[in-house]
């Protein structure tokens, strides 16, 4: 039996929470014991009664979970006074993003806890299934803000993504055709935008074509192309991923002087550093800022904007692997399941993912010796 512990997230403008009643109903039903920190779940529209009915336990402060549980359930990294309360042998289970973070880094393994990266578990198709479903949601949310920055009064160019009769619709330039980059090039297109996707796969784009041809374009994305496609549009949608990584710097700060005045960034790879080199993290509460003349949307947890929607689609997904964890231990965990394995970023002072290595001049052990320890 394990204790699992979900604290109320503290990261501004934070509402999803790291455990559905759902969860804590099926985690109570395989023998283990759960404890969430008052009032944890509010902010998705989940009371401490619902949490109560499922079989939790409410204590009213975060320190009382990290002291008394074995495995830690969140959403978002921990911040600096969470990590101080993480302990040696403890698991951590939640989105971590360590390569453009080195003070998290350093700090989770000086911890001595296991922490199992939620966008890093790998499955079977080369996917990210625990990545997946907030790389939908933050995907379709991105039109929906960028569309809100291109208003006049926020400093954008005032341009209507659909436009109407006789007046052009936006120029939309997503650069990435994964997950976030269909699911934002489905709405801007379904809003009426005139929209480019754009990809270094040439098998991505044959099937974003056969899929979606008509609905938007494709293009090649070699940096001519980025440049040349840039300039004309009003609204650029970054949507890369290099799993683990720190994310490349797509449109330099050079290149801003040569974009339209008012256009939109909306960088959705911010929680890896951002595909923009102007990029910095934003909140919900101040989301937009402007350089040279470019509005810039950096929210780091974009999905937290529509909290209910996301906890659920997060923890649709998560459960199964909490649940393994939970049942079987860590270790016998990521020996059973070699995709859960590849979540393993940090354990017993040690790091152990190697894009994070590469990012931050960081020793690597390898997940597998890891196991062996």
């Amino acid at each position: 039996m394990m204790h699992i512990g979900c604290p109320k997230e503290i990261k501004p403008q934070e509402f999803r929470v790291g455990m559905t009643p759902d969860a804590v109903r099926e985690a109570v039903a395989h023998g283990h014991t759960v404890t969430l920190e008052t009032n944890a779940g509010a902010g998705a529209g989940f009371t401490d009664g619902d949490y109560r009915a499922a079989g939790a336990a409410l204590v009213e402060t975060a320190a009382e979970v990290f002291a008394a549980a074995d495995m830690i359930v969140k959403v978002k990294e921990p911040q600096a006074g969470e990590r101080k309360m993480l302990h040696d042998g403890q698991i951590l289970f939640t989105y971590l993003h360590l390569a453009p973070d080195p003070d998290q880094t350093h700090d989770l393994i000086a911890s001595g806890a296991t922490c199992i990266a939620y966008e890093t578990v790998t499955d079977a198709r080369g996917g990210l299934p625990l990545l997946a479903p907030m790389s939908e949601v933050a995907g379709r949310l991105a039109p929906q803000v960028g569309a809100w920055t291109l208003q006049k009064a926020n400093g954008g160019r005032g341009v209507l993504m659909g436009g109407v009769p006789g007046v052009a619709p936006a120029r939309v330039m997503v650069i990435g055709g994964g997950v976030v980059g269909t699911h934002a090039a489905k709405i801007a297109a379904g809003m009426g935008a005139d929209v480019t996707v754009l990809d270094r796969s040439l098998q991505r784009l044959r099937y974003l074509d056969d899929v979606f041809g008509g609905q938007f374009k494709t293009a090649y994305a070699n940096a001519g192309t980025t440049l040349s496609l840039a300039r004309e549009a009003d609204m650029i949608i970054g949507a890369v991923l290099v799993p683990g990584a720190e994310a490349p710097k797509l449109i330099t700060a050079a290149q801003l002087a040569e974009l339209k005045p008012g256009a939109a960034l909306v960088d959705v790879a911010i929680d890896q550093g951002g595909c923009f080199e102007t990029s910095k993290a934003t909140t919900h509460q101040d989301p937009i800022y402007e350089v040279d003349g470019v509005m810039h949307y950096c929210v780091a947890n974009m999905p937290g904007a529509v909290a209910r929607t996301s906890t659920i689609a997060l923890g649709n997904a998560t459960m199964p692997f909490m649940l393994a964890l939970a049942d079987k231990g860590w270790r016998q965990a990521c020996e059973d399941d070699p995709h859960l394995l590849n979540g393993l970023n940090v354990h017993a002072g040690k790091l152990t993912y190697y894009a994070v290595g590469k990012a931050l001049g960081i020793d690597v052990l390898s997940p597998q010796l890891a196991l062996k320890a």
